[in-house]
């Protein structure tokens, strides 16, 4: 693949990354339909419990009805799939596993935090988990297709 090829690709990428940013703040601190309140009603809430919430919503799935089970469980895995994918490709000098799994947490752990510090949400260590866990798969879905990329195109690896 040509260099101007892969220039291209990481301008269109920051964008995306950029928009992914924007829906993901928007979603996590203003969307309207997750229970928000007026700051001042607002109370502190946290979970310090690895696996208390992930357990809960597992066992009364039923209950709660299997796409809010999901939408906690499953979308916080997915929701930060795209961090892991794309870093990688817009900085070549973020390809290494253990720095896109390090910028994952640390991510995850800063809006955490002002989900707490805003009474925005839940400080919740699942999430920590689950958030850090689906940048993991994003960065894995990345390093498969860029090795089938450079396959493709007879290249070595970067």
């Amino acid at each position: 693949m040509r260099q101007e090829t892969k220039n291209k690709i990481r301008r269109a990428v920051k964008i995306l990354f950029v928009i992914y940013l924007l829906a993901l703040v928007y979603f996590l601190f203003f969307a309207e339909g997750y229970g928000r309140k007026d700051f001042f009603e607002r109370e502190y809430q946290y979970n310090l419990v690895l696996f208390r919430e992930i357990r809960r919503f597992w066992k009364y799935r039923r209950s709660v009805g299997f796409m809010i089970a999901f939408l906690n469980i499953g979308g916080n895995v997915i929701g930060f799939m795209p961090f892991g994918f794309l870093l990688p490709v817009m900085r070549p000098k973020l390809r290494k596993f253990s720095l896109v799994t390090f910028l994952g947490f640390s991510f995850s752990l800063g809006v955490e935090l002002i989900q707490l510090l805003g009474k925005v949400g839940c400080f919740d260590v699942d999430d920590l988990l689950l958030n850090t866990i689906g940048a993991v798969i994003g960065y894995w879905i990345f390093w498969i297709c860029n090795r089938i990329r450079r396959l493709r195109y007879g290249e070595k690896k970067v």
